[in-house]
């Protein structure tokens, strides 16, 4: 009889506690990961996308001059104007889908959601 009648109840309650400690910080090393993850595949993503661009920006140049030159006689006018017009139409529609694909959500956190949902539902 050395323990007191109340002992238990806070035994109970900071066994609780301690388990909704660990289990925010298991929530928060997985949301840690997940942003680690998406930064990753971002910054990788934009790397190779400047590189590509760069690659693009000098074939469109060369080709510009490529095609001007061939008209160089009789339709260089013509031909340049009709290549602003080209990569115009392009750049725009290019921002444009861009514009698009950065308002579509991404599904960042999704795992965090969906382990906290399985949380939910065993109690």
């Amino acid at each position: 009889m050395s323990e007191l009648p109340g002992a238990g109840f806070f035994a109970n309650v900071r066994q609780l506690l301690g388990t909704l400690l660990e289990t925010a910080q298991v929530r928060l090393q997985l949301l840690g990961t997940e942003l680690e993850q998406e930064k990753r595949r971002v910054f990788s993503a934009l790397v190779l996308a400047a590189v590509a661009l760069v690659c693009l920006a000098l074939a469109l140049v060369m080709l510009s001059v490529v095609v001007v030159l061939i008209f160089w006689d009789s339709y260089r006018v013509f031909a340049a104007c009709a290549l602003v017009l080209l990569f115009g139409t392009g750049g725009a529609y290019l921002l444009y889908r861009a514009k698009h694909k950065l308002s579509a959500p991404s599904g960042l956190f999704e795992h965090s959601l969906a382990e906290m949902q399985r949380d939910r539902a065993k109690d």
